[in-house]
């Protein structure tokens, strides 16, 4: 006999389930494809299709709704749209525009609807998640009080960032700034922040260059990469911010730190107006449309610092935007200088001239600042910027003609000090500790017989000179206690460092 046994009332159950069932025709609303051109598809025939609805193609594609007008739908294609013709029909899936989302993506390559790119195995997550998701309310946002540490000298003691900042990178065509967002996400592989870096419209090769050096002097397995090249499809282009934050969120709604870098924003409106003019929207400044604002401010407001009771996990956005001719009031860097919480300049004279990361310290500014920075480092950084900005003014007067006050000597050769110090090669970061040291040096006057020539040597043996101070001293400097005494004996460390390796310019 058979061990399976049939409750009692077995019987009325299936009776009542076949009472209940909806028997009888059913509409499905099928549309039908009525122009195609440059990645755009007209659709009529769905009208309750909503904004960012996802679309199937009878041959198999999908696309989004991308504008919605009284009679049709205007769709942009996620891929290459070859087999869609005229009169095709489209089914409305039911829902958005989905990525996975998950630590299956941590160290991969993929493209913004979560394909690898990078010859390795599909990717399987539990979780898929809307590529566009609401911003947190101000009631789940935590202060930005704990620092993000980018190993830059120049930002960790003038710009410092905090987990949880928006902090705009501009500048001129190949100044530096991927250069310095790339440097940012290295400097995490000592920390506990995963990284997500967007690329929008930038060649193969320059991607290319980003993930082998990342995998170089980095943790790729620590960071994901979202391709939409300069090749994808606009879609997929346009998509690609919005599904690299929805990536990063995931951690960050997990209570993890996670940093994001969009390179770059300024391509990206060009492509939602490339968008723009094919639906026949109406165009604004620029032939911008009238939303691009709105575009980058619903994308940018979603980095934020959680509350404890979301889990206190944060998502820090870095995001590029190019000039024409160092001219930041044009229209899109003037937007997202409004958007974000500072931004960091970068001059083309500067990159010229060798300074190099060449951050204009006069037009760079840093909302959050010091509230985020460690207390050892702000109170050792915070003459550093006054005293640059005044030497840059007194250097361009002395060209004229030579200076004799001694005191105006002083102050140029205080000044040529912290340029030299704040000039900093690719790929090498500095701890925390270490910048502490170099700028208790600089304030305290143990710099000043150091030539500008010999600062890159000076660095090399630095961290071996600061980790023989007691562990007590090093621990208390970096949770930010920094007593006179403890600075005398750091400063005296920098101090026989110098003298030990010959590097001022008395020794003979």
């Amino acid at each position: 006999m058979s061990d399976l046994t049939l409750p009692s009332d077995w019987l009325q159950t299936a009776r009542s389930k076949l009472r209940d069932a909806e028997v009888g025709p059913k509409a499905v609303p099928i549309g039908r494809v009525v122009r195609l051109a440059d990645g755009i598809a007209q659709i009529d025939g769905l009208p309750d299709a909503a904004l960012g609805a996802l679309l199937q193609f009878e041959s198999g594609g999908y696309a989004f709704a991308h504008s919605l007008d009284p009679d049709c739908i205007n769709a942009v294609f996620l891929d290459a749209a070859e087999r869609v013709t005229v009169g095709e029909r489209v089914r409305d899936t039911g829902d958005v525009l989905r990525v996975p989302v998950g630590e299956a993506l941590l160290g991969r390559v993929i493209d913004p609807l979560g394909r690898p790119l990078d010859g390795g195995p599909d990717i399987v997550t539990e979780e898929m998640w809307p590529v566009e998701r609401p911003a947190p309310a101000i009631i789940d946002r935590d202060l930005v009080s704990e620092p993000l540490e980018t190993g830059v000298l120049v930002l960790d003691s003038l710009f410092a960032l905090g987990r949880g900042q928006r902090e705009l990178i501009v500048g001129d065509h190949a100044t530096g700034k991927t250069s310095l967002a790339v440097d940012a996400i290295i400097n995490q592989k000592s920390s506990d922040v995963i990284c997500v870096y967007v690329a929008v419209g930038q060649r193969a090769t320059a991607v290319e260059r980003v993930i082998e050096a990342v995998r170089t002097h980095g943790d790729p397995s620590k960071c994901i990469f979202v391709v939409g090249s300069a090749g994808a499809p606009p879609g997929l282009q346009w998509i690609a911010p919005f599904a690299g934050m929805t990536m990063a969120e995931f951690f960050r709604d997990r209570g993890q730190n996670a940093l994001i870098v969009i390179d770059d924003l300024t391509l990206h409106a060009a492509t939602h107006r490339e968008l723009a003019l094919l639906t026949r929207e109406p165009p604004g400044r620029e032939a911008y449309p009238g939303d691009v604002f709105y575009l980058h401010a619903r994308l940018l407001e979603r980095a934020a610092k959680l509350s404890a009771a979301k889990g206190g996990g944060s998502l820090t956005a870095l995001p590029i935007a190019q000039t024409e001719a160092g001219n930041l009031s044009a229209y899109i860097p003037t937007n997202l200088i409004s958007i974000t919480d500072g931004q960091i300049v970068l001059s083309s004279h500067l990159f010229s001239a060798g300074q190099r990361p060449a951050v204009d310290v006069g037009l760079s500014v840093s909302r959050v600042g010091g509230k985020a920075q460690n207390k050892a480092l702000r109170s050792v950084a915070g003459r550093v910027r006054l005293d640059y900005a005044q030497f840059q003014e007194l250097e361009m007067f002395t060209r004229f003609g030579g200076m004799t006050n001694e005191r105006i000597k002083a102050q140029i050769k205080r000044g040529e000090r912290i340029r030299a110090l704040l000039v900093q090669p690719r790929f090498s970061g500095l701890r925390q500790i270490d910048q502490i040291a170099l700028l208790t040096a600089l304030a305290d006057g143990v710099l000043d017989p150091v030539t500008p020539e010999v600062f890159p040597k000076l660095r090399e043996v630095l961290p071996a000179a600061v980790d023989r101070l007691p562990k007590e001293d090093l621990s208390a400097m970096r949770s930010g206690e920094f007593s006179p005494e403890r600075r005398r004996r750091l400063a005296q460390a920098v101090s026989e460092l110098v003298n030990e390796n010959d590097l001022s310019e008395d020794t003979p």
